[in-house]
């Protein structure tokens, strides 16, 4: 392992700080060193037991972001070995604070058309995480979106084409660097191609060798070369290379995340990665239903993976750890060669000299980037620009408040974001006049509306899908209200009065909808969003978004 070479690059001096910091660890340092748990509490007393693992990082979501920043203050300053501080900010600054700016998803850079707009995404993201403390970027997602009823890709990708995908995962990353924050390019060996969740159980890349190449393959070699340093290993098997690589493995669906093919063969071997390769969340099903835990936990070391990335329970995980290393299942070799590697990051990106100098954690008086007006007014842009008209075959925009006065308007989801995004476009669009009905779901004791009814009290009816994609879901599709028929929340009256569906996430919900002639993809649920997309159906501004996917999901009659 040459720590001099691509992609850490380190100085002689570096690498003299790697190997003295390495020969000074106890065997439980080195095990600790592997770990990076997930945060669920900001009190001292539990943060100082995370610390007492040793651990090499530390992750936690989003939360306040004075109260993020006091949080990596005070683990960075209780820990020998100075921490990598992860987050997943994907989509904007509120990935690691609840107080960022909430950008744009990739997938509306991507329908924006403009590379500018990917290195926008990753300038927020790093400059705001950074405030906070955070030194490594979860992102960018370099998955394709191949499956149209994979739940948990679709607008979080930068689309279904490799070309694009990769130059705007390129520029994210190039901003992320400017900012000293690292990225770790995901998910290897590539979601987006089954319709399953990882979380849920091992999904499966199912491409030959050569649609692989052809497709990830790019991807993936195409981040390498301009330096990427670390890349997450799925809880997604590839069979094709799997079996190439090992034919006593055909048959066998075996998670990136515990392939020594895979990570070492492909990764490695076959892509020329030197870099450190973490597993994904260590909890999702796809991973911890594979084999028994206290063999996955030291052989995701042993066969590639250089971190290990959450627990079911972390002292528990280092017991199994610390008990692979000693029975064997964990080699001397490949628990050094990890160590270098988690250390030789944390050289590159300077954290032991930020350590020295007191440096780690930047002045608090940094956190005023946090939603600031500039990037503010950059995710309003990106907002006019990636709004997307995917049909209007009724010809029904713009629309008005003098002829379209009554408007039912209907949230489709149930997530948390709901309250917020009924509140925000009702406010909109009364603005311009219209009543907005809010749909209330019916009941036996209300009765419901015949045709002479609904044409009565609505003029025009607005569906926002809100129907985010989260892990831990089989489906991300529209699940109605029915009332056994019976009810408005289904759109049976399409053919009675005007219908609008806007999807503020997943972007192929007209699979659901094909009876609704105007149709529209916003691609991101934030205010600045709403807002535009508002403006858009009243005229008030142009569609420019272009389709990233395919909306009609290859069904001809829905472009009718």
């Amino acid at each position: 392992m040459n720590l001099k070479m691509e992609p850490f690059n380190l100085t002689n001096k570096e690498v003299e700080w790697v190997e003295n910091t390495l020969n000074k660890m106890t065997l439980e340092e080195k095990i600790g060193q592997l770990f990076c748990p997930i945060g669920y509490s900001t009190n001292p007393e539990y943060l100082n037991s995370l610390l007492n693992f040793h651990i090499g990082g530390l992750f936690f979501r989003d939360g306040v972001g004075e109260e993020m920043y006091n949080t990596f203050s005070f683990v960075q300053k209780h820990s020998k070995i100075p921490l990598l501080i992860p987050s997943n900010i994907e989509a904007g600054g509120d990935g690691a604070a609840i107080d960022g700016t909430p950008f744009g998803k990739q997938m509306a850079c991507a329908a924006a058309g403009d590379k500018k707009y990917a290195y926008r995404l990753g300038q927020v993201s790093s400059i705001e995480a950074a405030s906070l403390g955070i030194n490594w970027a979860f992102a960018p997602v370099v998955d394709i979106d191949f499956e149209f009823r994979n739940p948990i890709t679709n607008v979080r990708t930068y689309g279904n084409d490799p070309k694009v995908v990769l130059d705007y995962a390129k520029e994210y990353m190039r901003a992320a660097h400017e900012n000293n924050v690292e990225v770790s390019v995901k998910h290897f060996p590539g979601d987006g191609i089954d319709e399953r969740d990882q979380h849920l159980l091992t999904s499966v890349n199912h491409l030959s060798i050569q649609e692989w190449d052809n497709t990830f393959g790019i991807v993936y070699e195409g981040m390498i070369k301009s330096g990427a340093k670390t890349i997450m290993a799925g809880h997604i098997a590839l069979p094709a290379y799997q079996t190439y690589f090992n034919k006593e493995d055909k048959d066998k669906i075996i998670p990136a995340s515990l392939s020594k093919e895979l990570l070492n063969n492909l990764l490695r071997d076959k892509l020329k990665f030197n870099g450190l390769i973490i597993s994904d969340a260590t909890p999702m099903v796809g991973f911890a239903s594979a084999m028994p835990r206290n063999i996955s936990v030291p052989t995701a070391i042993e066969n590639g993976c250089d971190m290990f990335l959450f627990n079911k329970d972390l002292e528990e995980d280092y017991k199994f750890m610390l008990s692979g290393y000693k029975n064997g299942l964990l080699s001397e070799e490949r628990l050094l060669a990890a160590n270098r590697r988690i250390l030789a990051l944390k050289a590159s990106m300077k954290l032991n000299e930020k350590q020295t100098n007191g440096t780690l954690i930047p002045p608090i008086e940094g956190l005023n980037v946090l939603k600031c007006k500039k990037h503010i007014e950059w995710a309003i842009q990106l907002a006019d620009q990636s709004i997307t008209l995917v049909k209007d075959t009724q010809n029904l925009l713009p629309i008005n408040s003098d002829r379209y006065k009554n408007v039912l308007l209907e949230v489709i989801g149930d997530f948390d974001s709901n309250e917020r995004v009924i509140k925000k476009t009702k406010l909109e669009l009364e603005k311009s006049g219209f009543n907005v009905i809010l749909y209330e779901k019916e009941n036996f004791n209300n009765g419901v509306d015949n045709v002479r009814d609904l044409k009565e009290k609505y003029d025009l009816v607005i569906y926002m899908g809100n129907v985010e994609n989260a892990s831990n879901k089989t489906t991300n599709r529209i699940n109605w209200y029915t009332f056994w028929g019976q009810g408005n929340n289904i759109p049976w009256f399409a053919g009675e009065i005007p219908v609008i569906f806007i999807s503020l996430a997943n972007p192929y919900h007209l699979f659901d909808v094909p009876m609704i002639k105007t149709y529209i993809n916003a691609y991101s649920n934030n205010d600045y969003v709403i807002e535009m997309v508002v403006k858009k159906v009243l005229g008030d501004s142009d569609f420019k978004g272009n389709n990233p996917i395919d909306p009609f999901c290859g069904r001809k009659e829905l472009k009718y």
